[in-house]
C-alpha cells in the first residue's frame, strides 16, 4: 500500500510527513514527528492520554488517522508552553501536585486549557464532565480540580 502525503500545521510551525493509510495521528506525532508528549493510553479512546486539538475540537489522537489531519491545525502538549513560559494550567498543576505519573497528564492539560478557551469561569460539575474523558489511575481527581481551578482564576486576572 503507497503511503500518503500529508501537509499540517502542529503547534504552528508546518509539518509535512510520509504515512500510511492506517497509522493513527497519535502513532506519526509521537514516532515519526518525535512529539512524544501525547501519550497513548489505551489506543480505543477510552483514556483521552492521547487527547490533543484539531482544528479547534478536542480529539483522542489514537482514533484519528493521521491522513486526516491534512490541512489541518493541531495542537498538543507541546505547543502549550516552554520551560521558560508554562502556561497557567502548567504552573497550577506544578504547585498544587495535579499530576502523579504523567502519562494522562499531558491530555488533561490539552482538554482542561479547550474547556477554559470556551469557558473562563467552570464550576467543579463543569470541570469535572469535561474532563470525564480523561482517566487516571494515580491520582483522586481533587488536585486536578484544584489545579484547573486555580488556573482559571489566574487566568481571567490576567
Amino acid at each position: 500500500m503507497a503511503k500518503a502525503h500529508v501537509t499540517t500545521t502542529i503547534n504552528g510551525d508546518e509539518y509535512e510527513f510520509l504515512c500510511e493509510p492506517q497509522q493513527s495521528l497519535v502513532d506519526v506525532l509521537r514516532n515519526e514527528l518525535r512529539l512524544s508528549g501525547t501519550k497513548e493510553g489505551c489506543s480505543t479512546g477510552d483514556c483521552g492520554a492521547c487527547s490533543v486539538m484539531m482544528d479547534g475540537r478536542l480529539v483522542c489522537s489514537c482514533l484519528v488517522l493521521a491522513v486526516e489531519a491534512e490541512g489541518k491545525e493541531v495542537e498538543t502538549i507541546e505547543g502549550m508552553g516552554t520551560a521558560d513560559d508554562l502556561h497557567p494550567l502548567q504552573k497550577r498543576f506544578l504547585e498544587i501536585n495535579g499530576l502523579q505519573c504523567g502519562i494522562c497528564t499531558p491530555g488533561i492539560l490539552v482538554a482542561a486549557k479547550a474547556l477554559l478557551e470556551e469557558n473562563d469561569n467552570p464550576t467543579e460539575s463543569e470541570i469535572r464532565y469535561w474532563l470525564a474523558g480523561n482517566l487516571c489511575r494515580c491520582t483522586g481527581y481533587d488536585k486536578v480540580i484544584r489545579s484547573v481551578q486555580a488556573a482559571a482564576e489566574d487566568m481571567r486576572k490576567g
